[in-house]
């Protein structure tokens, strides 16, 4: 049995900790995290593996998009297997338009078995409309455009050009 700590990441606090069963798949508790912040779980989303400093790593999502059919999905990724330990870190984004975002953490592992699924500490109410996320990316392509100064945007309408010229 696994403790799960699962935080909302917006303004006010929304916590809820589940007890869970370590040897379900990861679509499971998409199914249970969604569902216990009062989402229907038929959105789109992902579990991304996470350091301690809560820094993103390989993606997790719902299918497998693999072209080659050899990968990761939370069909195929037992909870124990992709979280061995105490403290173990996985970033959950529910819903790719809203983009809720969630920090998942194991916070107590047991030998216990349990037969279902239940929610034992929530804290907070989800608000009405997801946060904005700043994504660094954007940045990124900013600066690159700044830096290489493009000439292709400097005409302001595609009518202007004269392709007889070329």
């Amino acid at each position: 049995m696994y403790k799960v700590r699962v935080i909302l990441d917006v303004e006010e606090d929304v916590i809820r900790t589940l007890v869970v069963d370590e040897h379900q798949t990861l679509e499971k508790l998409h199914i249970q995290i969604a569902n216990a912040f009062g989402f229907d779980g038929n959105e789109m989303a992902s579990f991304y593996t996470s350091d301690n400093g809560w820094n993103q790593g390989e993606e997790i999502p719902l299918f497998n998009m693999s072209e080659t059919g050899v990968g990761l999905s939370m069909t195929t990724c037992i909870l124990n297997e992709i979280l061995p330990h105490q403290n173990d870190k996985l970033i959950y984004v529910y819903d790719f338009l809203e983009m809720w975002t969630f920090y998942v953490e194991v916070i107590e592992q047991s030998e216990e078995k349990i037969s279902e699924t239940k929610i034992i500490l929530s804290i907070g109410d989800v608000p009405k409309e997801a946060p904005n996320k700043v994504f660094e990316s954007d940045k990124i392509v900013d600066d690159f455009d700044s830096e290489f100064n493009d000439s292709f945007n400097d005409f302001d309408n595609i009518d202007d050009i004269d392709f007889d010229k070329y």
